[in-house]
């Protein structure tokens, strides 16, 4: 028995042996090896450099699947080591992009690694325009106008660049930059003379030239309008009319069509916009004007004031005016301030002067003010808090379209009656009246800011040197959308 068993067993496994062979698993033949230190990298909202660390035994290529993403032309990128830039994020949210590595040889052979970049945490700033087609520049000037308050106020002067006390169109002169070594943020002046029966006058020239070395600066350019009434052909003040019942149809004529005084108004507006369509700076873009059209409209003293025209009748000629600049003229580089009157303290209708005659929110950018307070700075305080208050309800960027005191002597005049009350006011600038040019005449005393030989020289510099003063030097560029800005 025993005998039996072992055979059996020895058939067994002989059997066994003459079966199938045990598999035998084979050698890889692709040895490639292709791995990142990380393969998920995060970085900042802002411009940002990163590498990616490669381990591999191959040369491969890479496809950046972003248009955000761009290699860093500053460093030089090895095997071991890619750099790339993430371009800054605007938006307020996060976006992702994918980095792939291929086998130069074999594009199926890829890994990937996931770039994620932060939202942008600046809130945008929108803010509303009056012409939604206005050009790039404009549209930059009109969010820096409000942006700029932040840092302080733009100091500006009317015909600064044009003349001064003791001269005259002499290029590159200034009665500010005289005095402090710096020209105005702001320079203001007159388009009447462009626009109505004065338009042949050999000033004009001046005008543009004075307007483009300001403009090539970086400066604001600030424009009122002292218009001759298209009626009677006098001047912009109804005291100096002979007729002054005929020189207060003037607005009522505008309004009504067919008549010889709206065509002649229209053929005004023509000048003013082939002017503005055809002032180009140095790169050929147009170049922004704030444009304040019939200023002072609270006081009686012009065609367009309270004694020419209802309130209605005003806000009706002001709105008639953009539309045709605008929408008829193709006029893409003004924004259109409001200015009334503020000399005085109103003693709790501040606001409602401020808003007196309001065209209507979709027809203002700027919201000025005239304010001839002399050495009153209770007025100018009150006046100042109202404007400030106004600007930030209304999301509009406000300033001082005109102040000074004529004639001036005070020592202390910028320090004790400017920066003293503007304090850290919200407001983009404060511009004094001009500085009329007298030559030898000393009995003249049209004047409203510093020249040299003035008392208030030394005052005047130390406004200067104040950090809230803004002079051209301090201006940020004016002409480009800053950042976290939008305008609708």
């Amino acid at each position: 028995m025993h005998t039996l068993l072992a055979l059996l067993a020895f058939s067994g496994a002989l059997l066994s042996s003459c079966g199938k062979p045990t598999p035998v698993e084979p050698v890889p033949t692709d040895t490639r090896h292709l791995s990142f230190a990380k393969d998920q990298i995060d970085v900042d909202y802002g411009e940002t450099g990163f590498s990616v660390e490669v381990d591999a035994n191959f040369s491969y290529r890479v496809d950046i699947q972003a248009d955000w993403v761009v290699p860093d032309p500053d460093r030089t990128s090895t095997a071991a080591n890619q750099y790339f830039i993430a371009r800054k994020n605007e938006a307020a949210s996060p976006r992702t992009a994918t980095i792939r590595f291929a086998d130069q040889n074999d594009r199926y052979y890829a890994k990937e690694v996931k770039v994620t970049q932060a939202a942008n945490p600046v809130e945008k700033v929108t803010l509303t325009i009056v012409d939604k087609d206005a050009t790039p520049e404009t549209k930059a000037l009109f969010a820096n106008l409000w942006a700029v308050a932040e840092k302080g106020w733009m100091f500006g002067h009317h015909d600064d660049l044009w003349y001064g006390r003791y001269w005259y169109d002499e290029a590159g002169n200034s009665d500010t930059k005289a005095v402090c070594g710096d020209y105005p943020a702001v320079f203001s002046v007159d388009f009447a003379e462009i626009m109505d029966d004065r338009h042949d006058s050999a000033s004009n020239a001046i005008r543009r030239r004075v307007i483009l070395e300001a403009r090539e600066r970086g400066e604001v350019i600030l424009a009122c309008m002292h218009l001759n009434n298209p009626k009677t052909g006098g001047s912009s003040w109804l005291e100096y009319e002979g007729d002054k019942e005929a020189a207060k149809k003037a607005v009522t004529e505008i309004l009504t069509e067919g008549t010889a005084t709206r065509a002649k108004f229209l053929q005004w507006l023509d000048r003013c916009a082939d002017f503005a369509l055809n002032l180009r700076d140095a790169r050929g873009n147009l170049v922004p004007v704030i444009f304040r059209p019939f200023h002072e409209h609270t006081q009686s003293w012009s065609w367009w004031g309270t004694a020419c025209a209802s309130d209605s009748q005003f806000v009706a000629l002001w709105q008639f005016t953009v539309k045709y600049l605008r929408d008829t003229k193709g006029v893409h580089n003004f924004l259109y301030a409001v200015s009334p009157q503020m000399d005085e303290d109103y003693q709790g209708n501040t606001t409602g002067r401020l808003l007196f005659r309001w065209p209507g929110d979709g027809w203002v950018d700027f919201i000025g003010m005239d304010c001839y307070h002399g050495t009153n700075n209770k007025a100018f305080e009150s006046n100042l808090e109202a404007l400030e208050a106004l600007s930030q309800e209304k999301r509009k960027p406000c300033g001082v379209t005109e102040d000074g005191k004529e004639s001036f002597t005070e020592a202390n005049f910028w320090s004790q009656y400017l920066v003293g009350p503007l304090g850290a006011k919200r407001i983009s600038l404060v511009t004094m009246w001009r500085n009329k040019y007298v030559g030898s005449n000393e009995s003249d005393k049209h004047y409203y800011s510093v020249y040299p030989g003035h008392p208030s020289e030394d005052d005047f510099r130390k406004m200067y040197a104040d950090p809230r003063s803004l002079f051209s030097r301090d201006l940020p560029d004016m002409y480009t959308l800053p950042e976290g800005y939008e305008i609708k």
